[in-house]
């Protein structure tokens, strides 16, 4: 199977050539190329931050013989809340060959390519919104990324569980020929797919005003789906996403309200001589007059009123 996600050498060296492409459109100083530079950097920005993502997937601070046990903890937890079963989940798709298939797909790629699009139509058609969508979605990421330092065996590793490597069965493994137990695949906690998805719904229906826009909800439950029936991830996985992102956009909210409050009382507080000045009709007459009346610099009207007050003088005497 071909892997439609970037590795992190890929992703990074793309962000660098794109960082490079943007100080270069920007020093040329066209409006187009000015204009493109911008679009580069924050692709650039998206692309360093899913190379991150990748590289951190290699590394764990605890090693790997827990993992099967967070793995089993947080399986029984789901059957303490009465979760419903993964393993019932996945049987009722596994007779259906070309439904798993595709959920396969949409499990090794799609989640890269829609925050993508997603983004490129916000930065594209609603500008204004856009910094809030990239620091959402930058927040999110490292505090997944932080969670994920901690190994996770995914429900396709435990034994006794009932449930198969849905990617490995059809050759479509984003993780090779044979699923190893390596630090990449124990990133269970929590589903990056799933946040990442929920952040593309929820950025549609409040920036979209199609009355459309309610169905990109379907999304991240379509994604939940395809991450429980590919036993990549558990239920808890995707509430811990969904919470994430929520802590996120509590963040950055306080964040803007902290600033606005106390930064326009640290602009009143300021003396007036400190403040931007307020350039007037006047003070722009006054500034033109002081510059053409320089030292060793003399116009036309100066020379002729020293002439006229000269004449003036004698007539005087």
């Amino acid at each position: 199977m071909v892997n439609l996600a970037l590795s992190w050498q890929e992703a990074g060296i793309s962000a660098a050539c794109l960082a490079v492409a943007a100080v270069v459109a920007t020093r040329s100083r066209r409006p187009g190329l000015v204009a493109a530079a911008g679009f580069a950097r924050e692709t650039a920005v998206v692309l360093a931050l899913f190379g991150m993502w990748q590289l951190a997937g290699s590394f764990v601070l605890m090693g790997p013989e827990g993992a099967v046990d967070r793995g089993e903890w947080i399986w029984r937890v789901e059957r303490a809340v009465h979760l419903p079963s993964e393993t019932a989940v996945q049987l009722a798709f596994l007779p259906h060959p070309l439904m798993v298939q595709a959920l396969n797909l949409y499990y090794a790629g799609l989640h890269f390519v829609v925050v993508i699009g997603c983004l490129i139509w916000v930065y594209v058609w609603h500008r204004r919104q856009y910094p809030r969508v990239r620091t959402t979605l930058v927040l999110f990421t490292a505090a997944a990324l932080l969670v994920q330092f901690i190994p996770v065996a995914p429900p396709r590793m435990l034994p006794g569980d009932g449930m198969i490597d849905t990617a490995l069965r059809y050759g479509q493994s984003v993780y090779g020929s044979v699923a190893g137990f390596n630090a990449d695949q124990l990133s269970a906690m929590p589903s990056v797919h799933v946040g990442w998805s929920l952040l593309a719904a929820l950025v549609i229906v409040e920036v979209s005003r199609s009355r459309w826009r309610w169905l990109a909800l379907a999304y991240p439950v379509l994604t939940m789906l395809a991450v429980v029936v590919t036993a990549n991830h558990y239920w808890l996985d995707g509430i811990a996403a969904a919470l994430l992102l929520a802590l996120a956009l509590v963040v950055q909210r306080l964040s803007r309200t902290l600033y606005v409050r106390f930064g326009g009382r640290s602009r009143r507080d300021q003396p007036e001589d400190v403040r931007a000045p307020v350039f007037t009709p006047a003070s722009t007459s006054s500034a033109r007059w002081q510059a053409t009346s320089r030292p060793g610099r003399t116009s036309r009207s100066a020379g002729t009123s020293v002439v006229q007050r000269s004449m003036a003088n004698g007539q005087r005497g």
